[in-house]
């Protein structure tokens, strides 16, 4: 499974790169493995696409102006395309190659064609100094290996971005703007808002969240000196869980997206990924 992320990403790159330079235009470069042509004779118009509500995913169906289901997470999408409910997924090119093909939970699932070209970043309420403290953490991390370690873990290590040397400097005690660092570490809990979603937060046969987003948590838990909590969420409600405080940060596999951005103080971006289709084999 994990070999196979590191596999679908490269191929990924290469075609469009390839692509890119033959003058191929932005639909061209979507990625069609061998044996699609059957799945791909239908017009994109005339399927209807499950897709994550409030995700990237659901984004690009409207903008396209797809027939589309709403579902509550990605997983749920392909249980949809499985199930014959809809005609295919859109869903996160990294979570595709944990999910489908050989080896993995739908063998018999393809996907054929890229949709879009993303980044992934962490969000934290706005006006927090928390994205600070963690993009100080990612700089860290990528730069003494541990993140890259970490990737290979999970089979991401081809998609992470390069982290600029960059250094947290805490809010003083007597500034007028409350510092989310501080009230993290006075409650001694970091609250990490995920929902189910492999190769990023997962998880494992015992029950514990393992997956490249919850060790990464962990870590900058760690150096925060509190303890993480794992909360599932609504992922269409991130924004007013965040603001609520139900949660402390948004951390599972992210799209920086403009209402994103808007809506919450992001970190830098730290993986590259993709919406692509997914459809049956046959």
């Amino acid at each position: 499974m994990k070999k196979k992320v590191v596999t679908m990403l490269a191929v990924s790159m290469a075609m469009g790169a390839l692509l890119a330079g033959c003058g191929g235009t932005e639909k061209e470069t979507g990625t069609q493995p061998a044996g699609t042509e059957a799945a791909g004779a239908q017009d994109a118009e005339e399927l209807v696409y499950a897709v994550e509500a409030g995700s990237a995913g659901e984004a690009v169906a409207k903008e396209k102006g797809f027939q589309y289901n709403s579902v509550a997470a990605q997983a749920d999408a392909l249980m949809e395309v499985a199930s014959g409910t809809s005609d295919a997924a859109i869903i996160d090119l990294l979570m595709a190659g944990a999910m489908i093909g050989e080896g993995t939970s739908y063998p018999n699932m393809i996907y054929t064609e890229e949709l879009t070209t993303e980044e992934y970043g962490i969000g934290c309420r706005k006006g927090s100094d928390l994205d600070a403290y963690i993009n100080a953490v990612l700089s860290e991390t990528y730069a003494d290996g541990t993140m890259q370690e970490i990737a290979t873990t999970y089979g991401v290590q081809e998609a992470l971005v390069e982290q600029e040397a960059v250094a947290y400097e805490p809010i003083g005690v007597d500034s007028a703007v409350p510092s989310d660092v501080m009230y993290i570490q006075e409650k001694g809990t970091l609250l990490v808002g995920i929902t189910d979603f492999a190769p990023m937060d997962y998880k494992d046969a015992s029950g514990q969240w393992i997956g490249f987003d919850a060790d990464m948590a962990r870590i900058v838990a760690e150096k925060l000196g509190v303890e993480v909590e794992f909360v599932v969420i609504d992922w269409d409600n991130k924004i007013m869980e965040l603001d609520s405080k139900n949660i402390d940060v948004v951390w599972n596999g992210m799209t920086l997206t403009a209402e994103v951005m808007e809506a919450m103080d992001c970190t830098n971006a730290y993986c590259n990924n993709a919406q692509v289709v997914v459809v049956q084999s046959e």
